[in-house]
């Protein structure tokens, strides 16, 4: 069943960039230009949820470990990496090398990246000097390479010079359907990642907006913000305690309102200790938890029967071909697919662009919104300053895109937003409004802010005209010629 919004958000005054965002735009509100680029401005901007309707399936696409300057930093029109004459202005210290390195393009499909846990994430961003990626590469392979043979990083962070490939760019030439996207459709510059920290977090920010632990299982008031060490759930491990805090497919199911968390099995590279029941190198099953599908370990999820609906993406194609899929997908991929290194982006990419084209051909085309970002920033250079707006983030930029029928064709959204802004915009669209909100949401527990009703972050909603001429698709073969 589907819930009409309600006419009290028929009008969502933002704020779109905060005012302590580092942003070469300089401003802290949007408006279109002329060109349909959203562009900082001094008056608020205004979004009406008229028209949201006619989107019926949201399917937020979560690929791993990359920043906005790791992959469109020199994207025409982009907020990307500082350039003059198309050599970049910035440089970044690096150990045992004297000077700095200036950012450079990164030819190699597999990266190393670097660490990209809390004390990582303070390290890269360095108290807004935005500098320490380097540093940050070289010590997290030392270590790694000395305490734990298991992690990829210590055979991947390095250019032949030594150089740690944390601060290399991507451009059209390695993932040419990621910039074709970012063309055909919109593009946002200031996306950043929900919490300051790593996968388990994002992940868990992602399907409930917000990071916890919680000492008291099955407890939800029992549960405080935690971005570092979030609690897990139980898999047989004695100390494991549960995710007690609601998620939004509580909100859902209550609504009648269909939804799938689609899990590719397979390897998962943040798990390097075969020991750990809940980060098993080979997933066992798409309703056992781990760091990148946490919501088995919902006990609302557990309590409302809900298990099923974490599934196969076997699924998603099978039910974007005969035009059935579910108001609400979540689509998460395996180790070999996700672009976290030391996967192939071009694996990551083809198999990005085979979920896409199965909703492009699909008869739910037409009504269909495609969120695609990547959950950390995966220890590489990004220039901007993340904003901190709440008490968990937000975190590093990392790219976005939104594809659609009714996305603006060609824009650049300069919008501060951040991977909550799904939640807010799957609420908006089928919950009329209605936020997992401890005082209104039925089922309390104690986060002490809302994330979707962060002060400072923009609306999802500036990103579509409801009124334009579809789009029509844009297939695109998952392995284009480089």
């Amino acid at each position: 069943m589907r819930t009409p919004p309600r006419s009290a958000v028929a009008l969502a005054a933002v704020l779109v960039v905060a005012a302590v965002a580092c942003s070469s735009s300089g401003g802290n509100d949007a408006r279109l230009n002329p060109e349909g680029v959203l562009q900082s401005g001094t008056a608020p901007a205004v979004y009406s949820t008229d028209g949201i309707s006619k989107i019926k399936h949201v399917i937020v696409v979560m690929q791993e470990n990359r920043s906005f300057d790791n992959y469109f930093g020199t994207f025409p029109g982009a907020d990307g990496i500082p350039m003059h004459n198309g050599v970049p202005t910035v440089c970044v210290p690096v150990p045992h090398v004297s000077g700095c390195v200036r950012p450079f393009h990164d030819t190699s499909l597999v990266d190393g990246g670097g660490p990209h846990g809390v004390g990582a994430a303070m390290r890269d961003i360095n108290n807004g000097a935005m500098n320490g990626f380097a540093r940050s590469a070289v010590a997290g392979r030392t270590k790694s390479c000395r305490h734990d043979s298991l992690n990829p990083v210590c055979t991947a962070a390095t250019t032949p010079g030594n150089i740690p490939d944390a601060i290399g760019y991507h451009t059209a030439a390695e993932i040419p359907n990621y910039w074709a996207y970012a063309r055909h459709f919109v593009l946002q510059d200031h996306m950043f990642e929900g919490v300051n920290a790593w996968s388990l977090p994002a992940h868990l920010d992602m399907v409930s907006g917000w990071s916890a632990r919680c000492s008291t299982p099955n407890d939800p008031m029992s549960c405080v913000t935690n971005i570092a060490r979030p609690g897990r759930p139980s898999t047989g491990n004695s100390g494991a305690s549960p995710y007690a805090w609601t998620d939004l497919t509580y909100l859902l199911d209550q609504a009648g309102v269909s939804w799938r968390y689609f899990v590719q099995a397979g390897s998962q590279p943040d798990c390097t200790n075969p020991s750990d029941m809940i980060c098993t190198p080979q997933w066992q099953s798409h309703q056992a938890p781990n760091f990148w599908n946490p919501l088995p370990g919902f006990t609302d999820v557990q309590q409302d029967g809900q298990l099923h609906d974490v599934t196969s993406p076997t699924n998603y194609f099978r039910m974007a071909k005969r035009g059935s899929l579910p108001s609400v997908s979540w689509i998460v991929p395996n180790g070999r697919n996700s672009e976290h290194p030391p996967a192939s982006i071009a694996n990551g990419q083809a198999w990005v662009t085979k979920v896409i084209d199965a909703a492009m051909r699909s008869p739910d085309w037409k009504s269909t919104a495609i969120f695609l970002s990547w959950d950390d920033w995966g220890g590489f250079y990004d220039n901007v300053q993340p904003p901190g707006l709440n008490p968990q983030g937000l975190g590093i930029r990392v790219p976005g895109l939104v594809i659609s029928p009714y996305a603006q064709s060609g824009m650049i959204d300069h919008q501060t937003l951040s991977t909550d802004s799904y939640l807010k915009f799957i609420e908006d669209d089928f919950l009329g409004g209605a936020r997992i909100d401890p005082a209104t949401d039925g089922r309390p527990d104690s986060r002490p802010f809302v994330a979707e009703n962060t002060p400072g972050v923009g609306d999802l909603l500036a990103d579509f005209n409801f009124t334009q001429k579809p789009l029509p698709p844009l297939i695109l073969p998952p392995h284009p010629q480089r």
